[in-house]
């Protein structure tokens, strides 16, 4: 036994000091992906400097755009972010835009888990009609006059809701869930049943205990688009204390004059383009945070909300 455990370690020994010789062909691949990938960063990374270096740029900074991206940080200015935090308009938009994130998300995710489960359940009389019923609006629109005509008889306009509620079931995320739901073994679900178990204590207890991994993929998908979605907000919000922070930044980015949004007394000494900077990068600021802790979930997700286990 002893002989035979020695053997065993030794076999281990060897594989795990076993190395892996690349070929020329391997190396040149690795060397090319190395490069386009470097390309990609300098590409995504310079916009991104810039308009940070811009948002800090002082009001009595002389020189190009090139030159201010290399200022150095002790030069920097925050009056920029002084000003818009500073400003009751700008707080507004941004708890508007947290309202319609958490609101939406938690709406978006209630309505598309109870879909996608019951999609998933093969013994449910009428699944295929079921199916088609929620194919048909993600392959034909129904076009924006009538979707306004909805929203307005449902009494949605100037709410918040207007925002998030047109698309809190998206039939892609709804799709990628429940091929999810369907990869989990039917033995734990025919347990459930078999002692008694409701579907909806299925759902809560089993199910969604084992679905962290999609609920926060589809939430992060959810998260992003209420939070960027400019349109809605545009098309069915007029009233200016509910406007979101997509159609201030909007306005602000188009504007000729910041007078036209913003109390002259707010700016500071801050000029308009580190204004208009410091505004893009506040924006991304909550994506930027909320990502990280997202991520280890986000391709695990992905692919096995994708392909059937």
């Amino acid at each position: 036994m002893e002989k035979k455990k020695k053997n065993v370690q030794l076999r281990q020994i060897g594989v795990n000091k076993l190395t892996i010789k690349l070929t020329g062909a391997d190396k040149v691949f690795y060397a090319a992906v190395n490069v386009f990938l470097i390309l990609v960063l300098i590409i995504v990374f310079i916009p991104m400097w810039s308009t940070i270096t811009l948002s800090f740029r002082p009001s009595a900074f002389i020189g190009s755009n090139l030159e201010g991206m290399f200022l150095a940080p002790w030069k920097w200015s925050v009056s920029a972010y002084r000003a818009l935090l500073g400003n009751l308009g700008f707080i507004n938009a941004l708890v508007n835009s947290l309202k319609i994130f958490v609101y939406g998300v938690a709406a978006a995710l209630f309505l598309t888990i109870p879909l996608a489960y019951v999609l998933s359940v093969k013994s449910l009389p009428g699944r295929k009609i079921l199916m088609v019923l929620v194919l048909i609006p993600y392959l034909f629109s129904v076009g924006l006059i009538p979707t306004y005509l909805v929203v307005n008889g449902l009494g949605l306009t100037n709410k918040l809701a207007a925002v998030f509620l047109p698309g809190a079931i998206g039939t892609y995320n709804c799709l990628i869930m429940y091929r999810f739901f369907e990869g989990i073994p039917d033995e734990l679900k025919e347990s459930a049943r078999i002692d008694g178990a409701a579907e909806w204590f299925l759902l809560l207890r089993i199910i969604l205990p084992l679905s962290k991994p999609i609920i926060m993929t589809i939430g992060l998908y959810y998260g992003v688009g209420f939070w960027n979605d400019f349109f809605n907000a545009m098309l069915y919000i007029t009233n200016n204390a509910l406007q979101p922070l997509p159609i201030l930044l909007r306005n602000i980015l188009m504007a000729t004059g910041m007078n036209e949004f913003l109390e002259v007394n707010a700016f500071g000494d801050a000029p308009v383009q580190a204004i208009k900077a410091a505004s893009v990068f506040m924006s991304a600021i909550p994506m930027l945070l909320a990502y990280p802790f997202i991520q280890k979930y986000f391709t695990k997700g992905t692919l096995l909300g994708s392909v059937k286990g």
